[in-house]
């Protein structure tokens, strides 16, 4: 069982959420590989892999650029049935994580968890076993 969590991210936040989140998977006990999405170049990059959960802060509204190109590369990576989930940290809206769950569970048929998780920050109310357990969730979704 192996999950990649790729993320994009502008000051490190969402990184943090993502190691956070490869914890709780390996703590579920899965393997997990974190990655940023500027190692992810094709969708062979995403090959072999039991779940995937994609995140991305939210800027002005939407997720970066970098996390819209990468779903289209995971669009034609045959992504149907494989568990899933998406994260993000926000400022004040949030959009970003949701926009990406609803993308793999509508457009790739993935077998989502309950829901993304939005966090401000890894640092901040209860974020590290949130982010943690949304790992184990993943792990859980895996095994079945």
């Amino acid at each position: 069982m192996k999950a990649l969590v790729v993320y994009a991210t502008r000051t490190g936040s969402t990184r943090t959420i993502a190691e956070l989140i490869g914890e709780g998977i390996r703590f579920g006990g899965a393997d997990a590989e974190v990655k940023s999405v500027s190692d992810i170049k094709n969708e062979s990059d995403l090959m072999g892999y039991d779940a995937y959960v994609f995140g991305s802060p939210t800027y002005h509204g939407d997720m970066m650029q970098s996390m819209k190109t990468l779903l289209f590369l995971a669009e034609k990576a045959g992504l149907s049935g494989k568990a899933g989930g998406a994260f993000g940290a926000f400022g004040w809206s949030g959009e970003a994580p949701q926009r990406i769950f609803e993308t793999m569970r509508n457009i790739f048929a993935m077998n989502m968890v309950s829901d993304c998780l939005r966090l401000k920050s890894a640092e901040l109310g209860g974020g590290v076993q949130a982010a943690q357990g949304y790992g184990r969730a993943i792990a859980a979704k895996i095994a079945g």
